[in-house]
């Protein structure tokens, strides 16, 4: 994919950068240029479209290798090939297909290039937790390549139509002898498309596209995770030659919440209990995601003893809910007051026995 500008250096990172690091560079700048937080900002939007096109070519293998080539698929020097990589309108794959017919006899010759589907794209989406728990419909922004509303895709001023390509008599593909076999490969004049464009549109300069950020609704689900993803079907980048759409994933990024832990399918809650309930044993009063609920503390209990209520957690996406689950803390106070010392001093005289005894002998045997 052509770009202005360097994809590295759009996203601010080296030619070695990781693939998380260049995720990570991606969601910095995505969510600082994001259409939603500039409101009316052209250059913002520009911006935000340039880091979009940036990350497609180097959040996907085969372009960041052939961005970084900078030649044809065979280490030319004449630059970017925009048929080069095409598999279905005689790129690399379809000549490795045209070498063996030719060599077995087959005489398969190409055909008219084929639609390709867009690419798939991933955006993220942040959410509150309380929006993550109980479902929520956000907006979601992302910029893409589209067809033209100028041209309607077809690359042409409006008012001309593209006519075949004179070379390549709209197949896209030519042939070139190489002694006992020939190599087909992109039309040279059509660049694939089978088609030539005398007069080109105005606005995308005959590419049939341009970059425009699209906003959606995204229903999210209640109960989904951080890192989860939705699928909006169709709405990726526009296909190549009447290619149907790609996908558009939106990734959920949860806040997290002061109260409550993601455990799995389960929520967690550290709950205080004094030193008197754990003895004795209480009803407490615990606090939910629809409000608050007692609960039995047993005598005895133990400090990080796990208590739980059975389907008071998130909704599970196949349907019902986790549990809600209570670690129980003993709350021991930092300084006692006289009265608080006597009473602990009471208590102690009236508690017999060494609770250490055991593992001291295991100790000394």
């Amino acid at each position: 994919m052509p770009t202005a500008t360097d994809p590295y250096k759009a996203l601010g990172v080296g030619r070695k950068a990781s693939d998380e690091e260049i995720k990570k560079a991606y969601r910095k700048l995505a969510r600082q240029y994001h259409p939603d937080k500039n409101p009316g900002d052209a250059s913002a939007e520009e911006r935000f479209k340039e880091i979009q096109e940036a990350y497609d070519i180097l959040s996907d293998a085969d372009k960041r290798r052939e961005y970084d080539q900078g030649g044809r698929i065979f280490g030319g020097p004449g630059g970017f090939d925009p048929g080069a990589f095409r598999t279905g309108g005689g790129g690399f794959a379809g000549n490795v297909g045209d070498i063996i017919s030719d060599l077995f006899g087959n005489g398969r010759t190409a055909g008219t290039p084929a639609p390709e589907r867009g690419r798939d794209l991933e955006t993220d989406v942040h959410v509150s937790f309380e929006q993550a728990m109980e479902g929520a419909q956000v907006p979601v922004s992302v910029a893409l390549a589209a067809p033209c509303p100028t041209c309607r895709g077809t690359g042409a001023k409006p008012g001309t139509t593209p006519r075949v390509c004179s070379r390549c008599h709209g197949r896209g593909v030519e042939a070139e002898s190489q002694g006992l076999f020939s190599i087909s490969q992109p039309c040279a004049k059509c660049h694939g498309t089978g088609t030539e464009i005398d007069d080109p549109c105005p606005t995308c300069h005959g590419a049939g596209q341009t970059r425009q950020v699209k906003r959606y609704k995204v229903n999210i689900p209640a109960g989904v995770r951080d890192g989860g993803r939705v699928k909006l079907a169709g709405k990726g980048e526009a296909g190549n030659r009447g290619g149907p759409p790609g996908d558009l994933y939106v990734v959920t990024r949860v806040a997290e919440s002061p109260l409550f832990k993601r455990k799995g399918d389960n929520l967690e809650v550290d709950v205080p209990i004094t030193i008197p309930e754990a003895l004795k044993g209480a009803t407490i009063e615990v606090p939910t995601l629809d409000g608050t609920k007692r609960i039995r503390v047993g005598p005895g209990t133990k400090h990080g003893t796990l208590q739980r209520l059975r389907g008071e957690g998130p909704p599970r996406t196949g349907g019902g809910r986790g549990d809600m689950r209570y670690r129980l803390l003993i709350d021991v106070p930092d300084t006692l007051t006289d009265e608080q010392q006597a009473a602990v001093d009471d208590l102690a005289a009236v508690l017999d026995g060494n609770p250490r005894e055991r593992i001291l002998k295991g100790a000394m045997s």
